[in-house]
């Protein structure tokens, strides 16, 4: 083949690892696919005969891309109201794709996407490319520019503040069940089945965009949002995977309303996170 077309059939064979680290590191998937874009024109410009392990050179780029587009993104996010959550990533819990699967095996669950958020960007790198995608620390820190001792105290901090969060229930059937419970009494405005499946200190979060609005807390306060907004929106909810977990997907025939991600802990949800910013459902396909 042509230089050009063996070039790109190489990064044809990265893309969903470049990708995936992308968005674990950024949880936007379209941020992530412009990180991927950039990364692939920084490979045009380079000089590849030098390179001696493609892969390993790409994660390195494609993470220094992703710390840019972070510090980038925290200096936007000054006067955003409300919680910034990730762009989800849905899947049909019946109908799942091989392709869909291969995306998502890499990729972080709603919870500790918002874990990270809280971190610092070279935390976060420092993180997701040793602890998610088992990174040497000497290629971290080559990709830092710091010491392999420094790398590994940046994914040390991470670890303990990712340590410190509960952790989720993984069963996934114990999820469908917990989701469904929630739907049943939303459904029927049963104020008290609610406070049954919600945790005490349940948060509920907003992504609604730039003019959204604070988080709520407390079982009471939760479950009073819930049924003075569920006859609008319930008929729309449909039961999907959000970031491998149980979630659920509000949506017309045509186009996305919202996505609900939940946290359950215990068998009952510490969090709700609910991501209705228009722009970050429109990668969504919905089937007619």
């Amino acid at each position: 083949m042509p230089e050009p077309n063996w070039l790109a059939a190489q990064f044809e064979q990265h893309r969903v690892h470049l990708r995936a680290v992308a968005y674990d590191m950024l949880g936007s998937v379209s941020e992530a696919d412009d990180a991927v874009q950039e990364c692939w024109l920084r490979l045009q410009r380079s000089n590849a005969d030098t390179i001696n392990e493609l892969r390993g050179w790409l994660t390195a780029v494609v993470g220094r891309i992703c710390i840019d587009m972070l510090r980038a993104r925290q200096a936007r996010r000054i006067d955003y109201v409300g919680t910034w959550l990730p762009e989800p990533l849905v899947e049909e819990p019946l109908e799942q794709r091989p392709d869909q699967q291969a995306e998502l095996a890499d990729t972080l669950g709603l919870a500790l996407l918002i874990v990270l958020e809280s971190l610092s960007p070279a935390e976060r790198l420092a993180f997701v490319l040793h602890d998610i995608f088992a990174v040497s620390f000497d290629e971290i820190a080559t990709i830092m520019d710091r010491t392999p001792a420094a790398a590994r105290q940046l994914a040390s901090r991470a670890r303990r503040r990712v340590q410190a969060a509960p952790r989720p229930d993984s069963d996934l059937a114990l999820q469908r069940r917990v989701v469904d419970a929630f739907l049943a009494a939303a459904r029927s405005g049963d104020f008290e089945a609610l406070l049954t499946v919600l945790a005490p200190d349940v948060v509920l979060r907003f992504d609604l965009g730039p003019d959204g609005r604070p988080a709520l807390s407390g079982a009471h306060t939760v479950a009073q949002h819930v049924l003075n907004t569920a006859p609008r929106f319930v008929s729309f909810a449909a039961p999907v995977l959000v970031n491998g977990a149980v979630g659920v997907l509000f949506s017309t025939r045509d186009d996305p309303i919202s996505v609900l991600g939940f946290t359950i802990v215990d068998g009952r949800i510490a969090a709700l996170d609910l991501v209705a910013t228009p722009a970050k459902l429109r990668h969504l396909r919905i089937d007619s």
